[in-house]
């Protein structure tokens, strides 16, 4: 089994690959010109979009996928193969690298078979982080922000020319996807903490947004993610971090630090801050000089924080502080990030991925700069996880506070088996110990139902959750235009 990554042309297959890490990276390798296939029981926009540019997509996760691959073994250039040593080294240039996520068990036949058959097996990991080696990297780390922050970083070198190769946990209408291929030698990455498999990864700018334990289902304590950090800062040439995180600050010591507060003697910082419902503006301070204004269409404080960090990066990178600011400004989000779903009869359609009780903190203190006087914020959260769901059971129920209405369905597993020790419902009467309109939904079709009931005219309704909640937005959009196409 090979123990690196080939980029010299050998076919890649990726097992899983309409997920939104493992489709970046075998887009990317499409447009290296390498042979890429992979394996989804889930077709969806991004394998279709894999399929047209020349990828081999198989509709089902099953051991006869390698067959593909095997098929004419027995001639090589049409010489027939007659002895088995020259079947077996034909058989075995032929089978493809294997990627696989954490997502991928050893119980998956797909996977079996490629063991089996002696493939080299990759996590995404490895392959991102032969990919950070072979570019100058700018890797963004943390456990809130960091699609946020990647996205912005790479359209900020986009809007400033330096056509950036970009791979990131979110899709982006800049570039119509969750991956971009430039022809310079910059490559701007989303790099995962949550299986570990950070401590790969050596970009020669590595950023961390924060730290906070948010994977119970790897991590045990808080001092386990901040090792699994401090070794990936050890690998960066110069780490960017924002000391408004307590924990960066102490244990990690950044080469460069942002803050908002200026009273932190951060490099960047920023003053005369203005939060409104349309944007964000603030001057951005280096040092003890003043850069200018900084103005951005993102919302709240933490977006400033994220748009700091990509500052830090420019100038790093030799930007003038005007090409970042311009960059920045026209920056509009990834999806599922506060993102605008529509809007019928008055309410308001917001599609964000918040599954942490920070981010659902965060994302609801946007909502209600963002909410019109007498507007309601409706939160709508599907909790991701048994095992976060538990640990955090308690900031769970203090996270809602921003909000008019709490609408919560059951838990959306992402494959964990549920222990019996915690359920939606049981979420709901801890979120109601602090909260006096709470409703509890339990299934989709449940919450689509009640929402249709239940919204009115001005509301602000906010769909939380790194799960499958989103996919009733449309029906419940839809729905409520039938009336008003009916009185039209």
């Amino acid at each position: 089994m090979s123990n690196s990554v080939d980029f010299s042309g050998r076919p890649f297959h990726f097992i899983g690959i309409g997920g939104i890490g493992m489709s970046a990276l075998a887009y990317l390798l499409v447009k290296r010109n390498l042979p890429v296939s992979g394996s989804d029981i889930r077709p969806n926009h991004i394998t279709r979009q894999l399929e047209a540019i020349g990828s081999h997509i198989f509709p089902k996760q099953e051991a006869s996928n390698f067959d593909f691959f095997l098929s004419d073994v027995a001639t090589t250039n049409g010489v027939e193969l007659n002895s088995l040593a020259e079947l077996s080294a034909a058989k075995q240039a032929k089978l493809p690298q294997v990627i696989c996520s954490t997502a991928i068990n050893k119980s998956n036949s797909e996977y079996k078979a490629a063991l089996e058959l002696g493939c080299p097996i990759f996590h995404r990991s490895d392959v991102l982080a032969a990919l950070i080696a072979d570019y100058y990297s700018i890797a963004v780390a943390g456990t809130h922000g960091k699609t946020t922050t990647s996205c912005m970083i790479g359209y900020m070198l986009l809007q400033a020319g330096l056509d950036p190769t970009i791979l990131v946990g979110g899709e982006v209408n800049a570039w119509e996807g969750n991956a971009r291929f430039g022809q310079s030698r910059y490559l701007v990455a989303e790099a995962d903490e949550s299986d570990g498999s950070l401590v790969k990864h050596a970009p020669e700018i590595g950023i961390i947004t924060n730290i906070e334990l948010d994977h119970p289902d790897h991590y045990d304590t808080l001092e386990q993610v901040v090792d699994t950090f401090q070794q990936f800062a050890a690998g960066c040439k110069t780490l960017i971090g924002s000391i408004d995180c307590a924990t960066v600050r102490d244990r990690l010591k950044p080469t460069i630090s942002y803050s908002l507060h200026q009273d932190t003697n951060a490099d960047y910082t920023v003053s005369n801050v203005d939060y409104r419902a349309d944007g964000t503006t603030a001057l951005v301070w280096e040092g003890g000089k003043a850069l200018g204004v900084l103005k951005l269409r993102l919302l709240s404080r933490h977006n400033l924080s994220n748009a700091l960090a990509a500052v830090a990066v420019g100038r790093v990178l030799g930007l003038e502080f005007g090409e970042i600011a311009k960059g920045i400004a026209t920056f509009e989000g990834a999806r599922r990030r506060f993102e605008f779903r529509g809007e019928v009869d008055g309410i308001t359609f917001i599609d964000d991925y918040a599954h942490h009780p920070s981010e659902i903190r965060a994302t609801l203190a946007a909502a209600r700069l963002q909410a019109r006087p007498g507007q309601r914020v409706v939160a709508i959260f599907q909790p991701h996880r048994y095992s976060r769901t538990l640990t955090f059971l308690e900031e769970f129920a203090e996270s809602f506070a921003h909000a008019d209405l709490v609408v919560l369905t059951d838990i959306y597993s992402a494959g964990e088996a549920n222990n019996g020790q915690i359920s939606g419902e049981r979420l709901a009467v801890e979120i109601a110990k602090q909260h006096s309109q709470v409703v509890y939904q339990p299934t989709l079709p449940k919450v689509c139902e009640f929402l249709l009931q239940t919204l009115r005219p001005g509301d602000l309704a906010l769909f939380l959750g790194a799960g499958n909640l989103n996919q009733i937005i449309p029906e419940v959009i839809t729905t409520l235009c039938e009336p008003a196409k009916a009185t039209s």
